[in-house]
């Protein structure tokens, strides 16, 4: 699928910067740097953004995230960030997602500010996947 046009992050003046700063804030909370990485391809998944990986990953849990549920390798902390991510980008298929149980998982392995950080994220990623989706944007090389 041809692309609809360049990057809006890149097209529409002073947009890039912000989101930039918001990912770096994020990533200085105190949640893992590997379960960020997770929530971010778990999320793209959701959200049929595709992200490709030139070499083998480090972490081969990288290439497991879908199966979260199952897979051993997740530890409960990654578990609940996981199911907060799927429940916060799903929340239109439910009134009140993420559900009071999923929240209080989540609590009992992040403090209000990785809780809050982890629920940017989640967002962050969402507005990033749905703009690259609506413009065809390629497949996202992982880093």
């Amino acid at each position: 699928m041809a692309q609809r046009m360049g990057n809006p992050s890149l097209v529409v003046p002073g947009a890039l910067q912000p989101l930039l700063d918001l990912s770096e804030v994020i990533g200085k909370v105190g949640v893992p740097q590997s379960t960020l990485d997770f929530v971010r391809l778990r999320v793209a998944s959701l959200n049929g953004r595709v992200y490709t990986f030139p070499t083998e990953p480090e972490d081969k849990r990288l290439l497991l995230v879908d199966g979260w549920r199952t897979e051993a390798s997740f530890t409960d902390a990654e578990r609940a960030a996981l199911e907060l991510a799927e429940a916060v980008t799903r929340q239109t298929d439910t009134d009140s997602a993420p559900s009071d149980e999923i929240w209080a998982n989540s609590a009992e392995h992040y403090d209000d500010v990785q809780l809050g950080a982890l629920v940017m994220h989640i967002s962050l990623v969402n507005f990033w996947n749905r703009v690259n989706v609506a413009t065809h944007q390629d497949d996202a090389v992982w880093r």
